[in-house]
């Protein structure tokens, strides 16, 4: 991992951020930016070690920020379903974060392939179209502000010569929690879980400590113009599977309902990421088993 560097993490109480920052703030001084709209939110990212500094990405300026990172990993995602503030926040955001950090030695933007246009079970190419996979019933402004951020990350990239990576994460899970876990809740609660009618419904979750393992690496790719690559695990997994297999775990048949006004497949190509961060290391199975002894041990079976 990375040692002696002063870092930016945006986001840094979120689901994906927050166990890559306790990993970081072992070796480095990492700040953290967040709106902080929760207290104890940012009370747990401080108990890491992590310096918090509150700002509103779509407003406020960034006058209290320190401009001498080596590394900034943009994990914010402002999602308030009103499209002029979440288009300001991530995408407006992003450029104004990136002008004032213009002396890192590269950036990483975090994005998702919920920017892609829905294909089926075709694996998702960097190269493909982008569009709508029914994110937009979840999350009415998601996609839009995602395809937006990554604009202005290319935008940052050239204008103010960023080394740039820009990162489609698929599904992230591990003991943070993630969409297995919401699943997992839905089944506890006795709830069905909506399911595509086009079936399986294929995607490639990553768990979180190659989430972690792949930060260095992804870093090391970032270019000008900015490198973008497609961010999962290396085995493709079916909703479907991975909660009957929770339910091989707990003793709790998952229950499913089909609907169109879910996400379909987003099985992704990762011959580009296998080229530049590897393949990653942590069996679906696993991650999920340590996900339930993490979230809810009295659930998992002897």
């Amino acid at each position: 991992m990375l040692k002696n560097e002063k870092i930016l993490i945006t986001g840094p109480a979120s689901q994906v951020a927050f166990p890559i920052a306790r990993e970081l703030v072992k070796a480095n001084a990492v700040c953290g930016l967040a709106r902080f709209g929760n207290p104890a939110d940012r009370a747990r990212v401080e108990a890491l070690g992590v310096t918090c500094f509150a700002a509103d990405l779509a407003r406020d300026a960034f006058d209290h920020l320190p401009d001498d990172f080596t590394y900034v990993l943009n994990f914010a995602v402002v999602r308030t379903d009103n499209f002029d503030y979440d288009l300001a926040a991530n995408g407006e955001g992003t450029a104004r974060l990136m002008a004032h950090c213009r002396k890192a030695k590269a950036w990483l933007q975090c994005s998702s392939t919920a920017v892609y246009a829905y294909a089926g079970h075709q694996p998702l190419k960097e190269t493909d179209p982008l569009g709508e996979n029914g994110h937009r019933f979840l999350a009415p402004t998601y996609t839009l502000a995602k395809i937006a951020a990554e604009t202005m990350a290319r935008f940052g990239a050239r204008q103010w010569n960023i080394p740039t990576t820009i990162a489609r994460l698929n599904v992230p899970y591990g003991d943070n929690g993630g969409w297995p876990a919401y699943h997992l809740n839905d089944m506890i609660a006795g709830s069905a879980i909506p399911v595509h009618p086009e079936k399986p419904n294929l995607y490639n979750p990553i768990h979180e400590d190659d989430s972690i393992a792949h930060i260095p690496k992804l870093l090391a790719a970032a270019a000008v113009p900015a490198t973008t690559v497609n961010w999962g695990g290396s085995q493709q997994v079916a909703l479907e599977d991975w909660c009957r297999y929770m339910g091989e775990l707990t003793g709790i048949e998952p229950k499913f309902v089909e609907t169109e006004r879910t996400i379909g497949s987003v099985p992704i190509d990762l011959t580009r990421m296998h080229q530049l961060l590897g393949h990653t290391t942590v069996d679906w199975r696993d991650g999920i088993r340590r996900m339930i002894r993490a979230r809810h041990p009295e659930r998992l079976r002897q």
